[in-house]
């Protein structure tokens, strides 16, 4: 079917809070969580591991990441299934590495996130924080 895209995303924990990266303004200046699109030839956690360090300088174990959300998202036509997975584990020096999408990257509590949140993370987030393994948002 064409118009189907596997993305992977992180909700990466530290001392209680979570990793959200804010975007630049030219890319809309929100905060989202680190990830991208699953390449030919890359599972979905390969695909973590190498945008986590693209994106944010952290290198991530295969290992250390477990499945908690899938999204299946409904946009213009297009099909997006969106593999969420947690982690607690990281090396690295944490920073916003793709300057030209990302202004920096920041920790923050659940219950305290930022009101400029994709509507995309906010969906998930709550829903994860519910127990909810799968969701869908059309659009």
């Amino acid at each position: 079917m064409a118009g189907i895209s596997v993305k992977a995303r992180l909700i990466l924990y530290h001392k209680g809070k979570i990793l959200l990266l804010r975007q630049t303004k030219p890319n809309g200046g929100n905060y989202t969580l680190v990830g991208g699109t699953v390449e030919t030839k890359e599972t979905a956690r390969d695909c973590l591991i190498r945008e986590s360090y693209e994106e944010a300088g952290i290198r991530l174990k295969s290992v250390d990441l477990r499945l908690v959300h899938v999204l299946h998202k409904l946009k213009k036509g297009q099909v997006r299934i969106v593999l969420y997975f947690k982690a607690y584990r990281w090396e690295g020096n944490l920073k916003a590495r793709e300057t030209k999408k990302f202004k920096e990257a920041e920790w923050f509590y659940l219950d305290q996130l930022p009101p400029n949140l994709t509507e995309t993370v906010q969906h998930v987030l709550k829903e994860y924080r519910r127990g909810v393994l799968y969701s869908e948002m059309v659009k």
